[in-house]
């Protein structure tokens, strides 16, 4: 009886210690699908966890990326904001940026921000370019002349400025890529694809609420 009861222990020992490493297993790893910045960056947020998509409209996997983010937002906790910032890895990516925030800035951003993806990827619009995009914006129902004034206003290169400020400041390589309250960054790369994305964002969420001591 005493070597069964011993025997019964040692089971269940084991079998704890398998469950823990298993959870351990299952964490995102520093380095691996995360990179902790040092020194954390200052978030805009306040008192709520700030999650930052840099993203780019001509990036494929961005594209996929989208319906997901969005999805995870809607049911996200209202302790977490998400905001989005157009990666300014390079200038060919500046018409998009611009495209973003002038958007944004008229009103139009939830109403068009998924059919800019869609068009561009699924219909072949060029809404890099130019004229095309004044085309697309006037066929869906936007002021032409009011989105030349703003796309061209010294308000959106303020915002362009600021936007490739913090992608050399978090040290973007990638899109897309997540900061989890100016603390973590992860990627559809380093996580693995994108709905092992959100799982690590999660994660990261709650390690930040930790830290934060909520």
């Amino acid at each position: 009886m005493i070597l069964l009861r011993k025997a019964l222990a040692a089971l269940l020992l084991a079998l704890a210690a398998a469950g823990a490493h298993a959870q351990a297993q299952s964490l995102p790893q520093p380095g691996r699908e995360y990179l902790r910045l040092d020194p954390p960056r200052a978030v805009a947020t306040g008192d709520k966890i700030e999650v930052i998509e840099f993203f780019y409209y001509g990036c494929p996997v961005c594209y996929e990326l989208e319906p997901t983010l969005s999805h995870w937002f809607f049911n996200a906790p209202g302790s977490v904001a998400l905001r989005r910032v157009p990666a300014l890895s390079s200038d060919n990516w500046d018409n998009f940026a611009k495209l973003f925030y002038t958007l944004e800035a008229t009103g139009q951003l939830a109403r068009l921000h998924r059919p800019v993806y869609d068009n561009f990827h699924f219909d072949g619009v060029k809404l890099n370019e130019e004229a095309a995009m004044l085309n697309w914006v006037s066929r869906n129902g936007v002021d032409k002349q009011e989105f030349i004034n703003t796309y061209r206003s010294p308000e959106i290169q303020a915002k362009l400025a600021a936007a490739r400020a913090m992608t050399r400041s978090y040290d973007i390589k990638g899109v897309p890529s997540i900061v989890v309250d100016g603390k973590f960054v992860t990627s559809a790369r380093l996580a693995g694809g994108t709905r092992e994305l959100m799982r690590v964002v999660d994660q990261l969420v709650e390690l930040a609420r930790r830290e934060r001591g909520k």
